[in-house]
């Protein structure tokens, strides 16, 4: 399934968590860290094992954002939720594949624990929070077969490096940003998985939400992550092909498979060769079921 879209929603509150499915993500993010206090966590832990054993048997993608690794908190997350059988875990503050690998870990003994597929949860880290897991992006290819994405963020990164801020008066972000996000979008593809966007923090700016969606999208990112519902529909739109691109896309790969061995051919008096299957794939792969 194309995650387009991927929406945060905090773990203890039990009216957004009702309502969060209607936004119409392809997943939503129960969260347990940022979102939720320290006090409240016991009980968040509960809510989102409830939410996730009380899935319907059709809708968005089911993920939970746990605690840290090195925070003490993470194994008392997955020993609450994994027996509920969430679709994937996000990793804050992720450091590089170790940090995967040893989330593999984790989960295979809590699988095999509660009876579930082993395998079946996957995990996608935020990767570049801390100054240190920004020299560890190059290393995610081939740390487990969990491995469902690259994502970034921006906030964490700059409270890290103390910095006042990480956009330029233009409302650009500041090089270290920029390079963040551009190392996300090369550690992803090095590591074959998609990667997806951080948040658009404002998310009463409809424009500027659509238009980092767009740059986002035309540099090679797959999806997006939400913080509020209004910002779904956009992202959506924004990651989604249109029907034009989606029908030249079906074009290229049948042509393709109507030679097989060759290496380039002709098709509405362009030369194609193996790059223009391979975005035609993508384009294939980014379509939402039913379309």
């Amino acid at each position: 399934m194309a995650l387009r879209s991927m929406l945060f929603v905090p773990g203890d509150s039990e009216r957004k968590l009702a309502k969060a499915p209607s936004a119409g993500a392809d997943a939503l993010i129960l969260d347990l860290e940022d979102a939720v206090d320290a006090a409240r966590l016991p009980a968040a832990r509960a809510i989102v094992r409830d939410y996730l054993a009380a899935r319907p048997a059709s809708g968005p993608e089911l993920w939970v954002r746990i605690n840290p690794l090195d925070s003490g908190l993470a194994l008392d997350d997955l020993a609450a939720v994994v027996r509920a059988g969430p679709d994937a875990i996000l990793l804050p503050k992720g450091q590089g594949a170790q940090g995967i690998v040893t989330l593999d870990h984790y989960l295979t003994a809590l699988e095999a624990r509660e009876g579930l597929e082993p395998g079946a949860i996957g995990i996608m880290p935020v990767a570049t929070e801390t100054a240190g897991a920004m020299f560890n992006l190059g290393g995610y290819a081939n740390c487990s077969p969990r491995l469902r994405g690259l994502t970034w963020g921006a906030e964490d990164l700059a409270a890290a490096l103390g910095a006042a801020g990480n956009r330029r008066e233009d409302g650009e972000y500041e090089f270290t940003y920029e390079l963040a996000r551009s190392l996300c979008l090369l550690g992803a593809n090095a590591a074959g998985v998609p990667a997806i966007d951080t948040i658009w923090g404002n998310f009463r700016d409809e424009t500027g939400l659509r238009r980092d969606s767009a740059r986002a999208r035309r540099a090679g990112f797959t999806g997006k992550i939400a913080i509020h519902p209004d910002q779904v529909a956009a992202i959506n739109e924004a990651f989604t092909p249109d029907p034009a691109d989606i029908a030249r896309a079906r074009r290229i790969v049948q042509a393709f498979e109507q030679a097989p061995g060759v290496g380039t051919l002709q098709l509405d008096g362009e030369m194609l060769d193996r790059p223009h299957l391979k975005q035609a794939m993508r384009i294939l792969a980014s379509v939402p079921a039913g379309n």
